[in-house]
């Protein structure tokens, strides 16, 4: 059986490498971008591509090896993001075009530039997050950009129609990924109080519905948020 092929973007920290080794388990070959420090772990069929995807060029010079390697991309998993917390005022223009590419316009860009390679019956999805859900003063460009991450999936629905590809997002509430350990205890106890379980969700509960999304065909064009009963006390 031919093997199938993966992309997670942010694919080697938090939810995105809990995805990428679900795909894996899964029988997937599975492409990551990341940024930051050189990813060392070996995994089998795993292959860490270390891009900025502010710059549009390091976009395209991935999508041109995922080219090279495959004949076929049959799962996106559109999970990266930037979040540069300033206020409203604060925010300059660079750093809300950062945020945009990073998390929309590099994703369009893939989803376009791989589409004649995108076989019937394929998944793809996005990540999305509660600060899209209930806007947070302090992350207003973030909040934006995880809206427009739905939106993008939303409208991604009508192009696939016909192909049995669904396209789907999930939003997460608060997860314990390392990003979010380091916050201060006070921080984290006012967060647990906002969500009715009283806790952060793992990364395995997210993944979870990544993977419902994969096995269900008849999911598509849903966000399906995973928060825990998040509400903004």
């Amino acid at each position: 059986m031919k093997m199938k092929n993966a992309i997670v973007t942010g694919g080697t920290s938090g939810i995105g490498l809990g995805v990428a080794k679900m795909l894996l388990e899964k029988g997937y070959r599975v492409f990551a971008t990341y940024v930051g420090p050189d990813y060392t772990e070996k995994m089998e069929n795993f292959t860490p591509i270390k891009i900025d995807q502010t710059s549009r060029k390091e976009v395209y010079q991935f999508i041109d090896y995922v080219k090279e390697k495959c004949e076929t991309v049959d799962c996106i998993v559109c999970n990266a993001g930037m979040s540069i917390r300033k206020s409203f005022t604060e925010t300059t223009d660079d750093d809300w075009d950062k945020q945009m590419e990073v998390a929309v316009n590099s994703h369009y860009i893939m989803v376009r530039e791989l589409f004649p390679i995108i076989p019937n019956g394929s998944r793809i999805l996005f990540t999305g997050s509660q600060m899209a859900v209930h806007p947070h003063a302090t992350v207003l460009s973030y909040g934006v950009t995880k809206s427009a991450v739905c939106a993008l999936a939303k409208n991604l629905v009508k192009e696939f129609e016909g192909t049995w590809t669904t396209v789907n997002a999930i939003i997460p509430g608060f997860v314990e990924t390392p990003w979010q350990k380091e916050k201060p205890e006070e921080i984290k106890q006012n967060i647990y109080k906002k969500t009715a379980i009283h806790r952060f969700a793992s990364i395995d509960e997210v993944v979870d519905a990544y993977r419902f999304c994969i096995d269900n065909p008849f999911v598509n064009g849903s966000m399906i948020e995973v928060n825990g009963g998040y509400c903004f006390k």
